[in-house]
């Protein structure tokens, strides 16, 4: 009896990992106020973890990071060569000069923190 709930305990444990890490995404995105997106760095995620913003547009993220885990100390944006060290709770601003429409992944080194920067 002990052996079931141990072996079912194990397969929704890797049932969540593998849904948290490769399936789950963000449905709604948040738009730029004033040009400024406050984002948080803490408890493993991105707050908010899909931002919305227009190709040819400049914005800039009000990044804190909460978080003092390791991995949470960079944050990397595929295809716009962005990778910056963040310092432990202090406001770090990152201007973004007009990326050209797409997707583009922001996540940490190790890819444990995920989000999307969503260019229209």
């Amino acid at each position: 009896m002990i052996t079931f709930f141990v072996n079912g305990l194990g397969v929704g444990l890797i049932a969540a990992t593998i849904w948290w890490f490769w399936i789950w995404t963000p449905r709604k995105g948040v738009a730029a106020s004033n040009g400024h997106i406050a984002l948080t760095v803490d408890n493993g995620t991105y707050t908010p973890a899909l931002i919305d913003m227009q190709a040819g547009d400049a914005i800039t993220l009000d990044i804190v990071r909460k978080d003092a885990s390791p991995c949470s100390e960079f944050f990397i944006i595929d295809g716009l060569n962005i990778s910056v060290q963040l310092p432990m709770n202090k406001p770090y601003q990152l201007v973004i000069e007009k990326p050209e429409a797409g997707e583009y992944a922001m996540h940490c080194q190790m890819n444990m923190y995920q989000g999307t920067l969503r260019v229209r």
